[in-house]
């Protein structure tokens, strides 16, 4: 693991207002032990957006969402302020910026991304899943950008 990515994570899991506070009111330990825990966690998601078919990070106006198949890491905040997006992004995780679609109701209304790379054989409507480049070309229709687009001959 690359010691930026583990500097990102550390400043990131010291930042948090609930181990600034142990620190603040002397449970040091305590403190360093929920960093750990924390970066612990943050590098097994990591290493799972790396390794699953399906894994993506979305980010809109409702905030940034990395899914890993089963299990969805979210904030409110824009990507810009997500670091642990930002870092599965930037180590090559699928990226689909939804913040310039203006048709919610189409965009609501896609299928979403199969989770564990099974895909229905009807597609179509809610509640239906497709692979992640299926639903990478019907976003991207809709106005949506792309970051490592896993899709065979294009490049970003």
């Amino acid at each position: 693991m690359q010691t930026g990515v583990l500097r990102v994570l550390r400043a990131t899991a010291a930042w948090w207002w609930r181990h600034k506070e142990l620190r603040r009111t002397g449970q040091t330990g305590q403190a360093q032990r929920l960093e750990r825990e924390t970066v612990l966690r943050d590098l097994g998601y990591l290493k799972q957006a790396a390794s699953l078919p399906n894994a993506h990070v979305i980010c809109g106006e409702g905030g940034t969402f990395i899914h890993l198949g089963w299990t969805t890491v979210s904030t409110f905040a824009p990507i810009e302020r997500f670091p642990l997006a930002a870092l599965a992004v930037a180590r090559g995780t699928p990226f689909i910026d939804i913040r310039p679609v203006t048709d919610l109701i189409t965009f609501a209304n896609l299928p979403r991304v199969a989770r564990d790379g099974s895909v229905d054989p009807d597609s179509s409507g809610p509640g239906q899943s497709v692979s992640l480049t299926t639903y990478i070309d019907m976003v991207e229709a809709l106005g949506a950008r792309i970051a490592n687009d896993p899709r065979p001959c294009r490049s970003t």
